[in-house]
């Protein structure tokens, strides 16, 4: 039986043949770039192809030093390097030290002169592109129904909100016939009147995703009345359709993310504005009382009863305060009265009277004051407290003589004789 050698001998054999082989240790190969994927390691993974073939290529980070320009899809290159064999999956591919630049490959050229065709047209044009519907209900789908495509946008769609209908057109996204077949999924879901359109694929080669390079699709994508988000590979691809649509998604992923909005975000917001509303509407509501409350106030204060209350106990007020004043000017003249009273009291000769003293008057019946008002012989009236003495007047005396009488010694002579 002949020796069998196990996958890790094989792959290690044919690695020393390539390691031996003078031409493969250091070759120059042109070609041009596909495939192109910068990696977070700072390595670069690309493809380089010609009309007959392609050649898998890495170059690692520190051999990166030499090179002055960015790798993108479609540039021509010459690349220096060593051709050789990865031992764990048993693959060879080119170990770039340098690249050059060596022009534009064919499909870039085709790229770029489309692209600069459609700029002038205004296809590009920002006035062009539509809003995004932000709660879409229904989003068609114009890619492979087998793709990994279709199934992250199903799965992110179900993850943030599983209510939102999808629509797939399963079309060619590769090869003969899929600008044509995308063409027709993005006409027939525009006519269904949905939200908006989800129009991608996966990554690939500039080859595999040319289809979305072609002027057909272009125009496909410009002519829809629907809302389109372009969705064609990785981040760093970019196509035609991407320049012509609405809004351009770096993955399928990221396109899910922007057509199908969070129904548990959703809800949080609706809750949220909910809360601030019933908030505002409270304060709103506190404003509108407090001023109610002040109106009521103002009306009650202008109310004609509430006027007519208040004159009331003003009048009352200044009632009881003339009443008060009243009362204190009848207490004060009473006081004065009962001082003048007094004071007449003091003065009366009836007062006089009642103590022992007599009033005088003469037969006409005005008071005898003074000595000299009588003479002997005249009438005159006593009035004492009980009644009054009619009596005349026998003798007029001053200060104990009588009148007209000089000799004191004859007056006390007389003395016994006069009336009192």
């Amino acid at each position: 039986m002949a020796s069998v050698y196990s996958v890790a001998q094989v792959n290690s054999y044919i690695k020393n043949m390539f390691a031996q082989d003078f031409a493969l240790n250091r070759i120059s190969v042109r070609g041009e770039i596909s495939n192109c994927k910068y990696h977070p390691s700072g390595h670069i993974y690309f493809t380089m192809k010609d009309g007959g073939g392609t050649l898998s290529a890495v170059m690692f980070a520190g051999q990166r030093r030499g090179l002055s320009f960015r790798l993108e899809e479609g540039q021509s290159v010459v690349v220096t390097g060593t051709v050789d064999v990865y031992e764990r999956d048993g693959k060879y591919q080119l170990y770039a030290k340098k690249i050059e630049l060596d022009g534009r490959g064919d499909l870039y050229e085709r790229f770029c002169r489309l692209r600069e065709e459609l700029e002038e047209m205004g296809m590009f044009a920002g006035e062009y592109k539509r809003p995004i519907p932000r709660y879409a209900q229904k989003i068609g789908i114009v890619t492979a129904s087998t793709g990994a495509a279709i199934r992250d946008i199903m799965n992110i769609t179900a993850r943030r909100n599983p209510f939102v209908q999808l629509i797939l057109y399963p079309a060619l996204v590769q090869g003969e016939g899929a600008a044509k077949s995308i063409c027709a999924g993005i006409r027939t879901l525009d006519e269904m009147g949905l939200d908006v359109l989800i129009v991608g694929r996966g990554g690939g080669s500039i080859e595999d995703l040319w289809a979305f390079n072609e002027e057909s699709v272009a125009r496909a994508i410009f002519e829809c009345r629907t809302p389109v988000i372009s969705a064609v590979g990785h981040e760093t691809d970019v196509t035609i359709a991407d320049y012509v649509a609405d809004l351009r998604a770096p993955t399928p992923s990221a396109a899910a993310e922007l057509a199908v909005f969070d129904w548990n975000r959703f809800e949080s917001d609706c809750r949220a504005y909910e809360a601030a509303l019933t908030r505002a509407a409270g304060r709103v509501l506190e404003r509108r009382r407090h001023l109610l409350e002040r109106y009521r106030l103002r009306l009650e204060m202008h109310d004609p009863q509430r006027q007519i209350r208040e004159k009331q106990q003003r009048l009352a007020d200044m009632e009881q305060s003339i009443n008060n004043a009243m009362e204190r000017r009848l207490m004060e003249a009473r006081h004065r009265l009962a001082l003048a009273g007094g004071r007449l009291q003091g003065l009366s000769p009836l007062e006089k009277i009642s103590k022992g003293f007599g009033f005088l008057t003469d037969q006409s019946g005005h008071r005898i004051e003074q000595v000299s008002d009588v003479k002997a012989g005249d009438p005159i009236t006593v009035r004492i407290s009980d009644g009054r003495i009619e009596a005349v007047v026998t003798d007029v005396r001053t200060s104990g003589m009588p009148v007209g009488e000089t000799n004191p010694a004859a007056a006390r002579a007389r003395k016994g004789d006069s009336v009192r």
